[in-house]
């Protein structure tokens, strides 16, 4: 079978597609994904077909944060958010014009189209369009609930998500429209994510039904199957020397950016040292994206570009990070407690669920100082952060089981709407 996987976003929101896509690749079946151009490569060297669509990413995530920074310190000054919302808004309104003809080239012939969450719409219209069964793939609990928002009743919650997506999709809807007409369709009628709810689409949550209690119960009568977060622990040339730096001395503390750019890395690197010190800590930092070569050498800091997360947090104290769905999975997956950083709106929530199972704790990246970050450290290195660390962990999918259990849905659905000849 041909499984057509649409996923632009940053290198955290790729790889669970990747994963289900190697997964059905090392099956045998012929497998084309649509990434952001700076991750054609990263998609390629895993051995899938990848083709480029959307804006550079690079650009859009610096916008992306200083708008969520400012949102946050200064959420009174209107007019300069909005100038900055426009900022990295506009490139990626004004791609989609070259989308359509890029994913209708690739889902040619195609069985299944799968998409991720961003530019989902621009996925169920081209889907539609060639009539191929669709599949969505989330890392996050996007479809209206009452488990995600800390808000009580949990009816209110599902209420809100409600509205935000209506009024998600009446802000992009002209844009929504336009390419609906290019490619034949009617306009839309309703939010996006209503039509695929009520098109009995395939729903799979990746990531773990223990990170939101309750929420499986739920979503029972959709078919919503949860298969845990999809990593794919890749090896680096820096793993060993990584690993040798991690046993020379006690446990360190991990610290990291995700896709994120860092504002100035020799002010993180000092506040991060100089927390440590008062601690009696070491650190590792990977630098991510961000450009640490100029920062200062700390005899208990060691700052490297990229190692293999699975097989280093087992070996940390605790795991400070921005709280991206990947890195967050990795270090509940570790057993070790965690302090979230957060940038957007996303990634505070996922700081509200770390919270919520007495794992860690959370505070926005803006906000941290040398003082709270000493304080937070110390807050979940406590006994009972560890233990309750510790057993959670227990109940976290192993990733090459949730990746297999993924394709084995896809294929699954791919058969029966595509009335292909069933197989053993």
């Amino acid at each position: 079978m041909k499984f057509a996987l649409v996923n632009w976003g940053s290198r955290g929101e790729i790889e669970p597609c990747a994963a289900v896509g190697r997964e059905l690749l090392r099956r045998g079946h012929d497998v084309h994904i649509a990434v952001a151009p700076d991750l054609v490569g990263f998609a390629e060297s895993v051995g899938l077909t990848a083709v480029a669509f959307g804006p550079h990413l690079n650009d859009i995530l610096r916008r992306y944060r200083d708008f969520w920074t400012s949102f946050f310190r200064t959420p009174w000054r209107i007019r300069s958010l909005g100038r900055m919302y426009r900022e990295f808004l506009d490139p990626l309104s004004e791609s989609r014009s070259d989308m359509i003809p890029t994913l209708a080239a690739m889902v040619d012939s195609a069985d299944l189209v799968l998409t991720t969450m961003n530019f989902e719409e621009v996925a169920v219209a081209v889907a539609e369009r060639y009539d191929i069964p669709l599949a969505t793939l989330q890392w996050f609990p996007l479809r209206a609930n009452g488990r995600l928002l800390p808000i009580r009743p949990a009816w209110l919650g599902r209420w809100i998500m409600f509205t935000l997506q209506w009024v998600a999709w009446r802000g992009s809807k002209s844009l929504e429209d336009a390419q609906r007409h290019e490619l034949g369709l009617p306009k839309s009628q309703s939010p996006w994510a209503r039509r695929i709810r009520e098109s009995g689409c395939l729903e799979i949550q990746a990531y773990d039904e223990v990170c939101f209690p309750g929420l499986a119960e739920e979503w029972r009568r959709w078919d919503r199957p949860f298969v845990g977060a999809l990593t794919m622990e890749l090896a680096t040339d820096d793993d060993d020397e990584v690993a040798s730096w991690t046993a020379a001395g006690t446990p360190p503390i991990f610290f990291g950016f995700g896709s994120m750019p860092v504002e100035s890395p020799a002010d993180a690197i000092a506040m991060i040292g100089a927390a440590c010190a008062q601690l009696g800590e070491r650190a590792l930092v990977c630098a991510g994206s961000s450009d640490f070569s100029d920062v200062p050498e700390l005899d208990h800091v060691k700052v490297v570009g990229a190692f293999n997360f699975a097989a280093i947090f087992p070996t940390c104290r605790a795991v400070v990070h921005h709280g991206g769905a990947g890195t967050t999975a990795l270090g509940l997956r570790a057993g070790v407690p965690t302090l979230i950083l957060s940038t957007d709106i996303n990634q505070r929530l996922w700081g509200t669920s770390v919270k919520r199972l007495g794992v860690g704790t959370a505070r926005r990246f803006s906000s941290v100082s040398e003082t709270s970050l000493v304080a937070d450290l110390r807050h979940i290195l406590r006994p009972d952060f560890v233990a309750r660390a510790r057993e959670l962990a227990t109940g976290m999918t192993e990733p090459a089981k949730g990746a297999a259990l993924a394709a084995d849905l896809v294929e699954r659905y791919a058969r029966v709407h595509s009335r292909l000849p069933a197989t053993d």
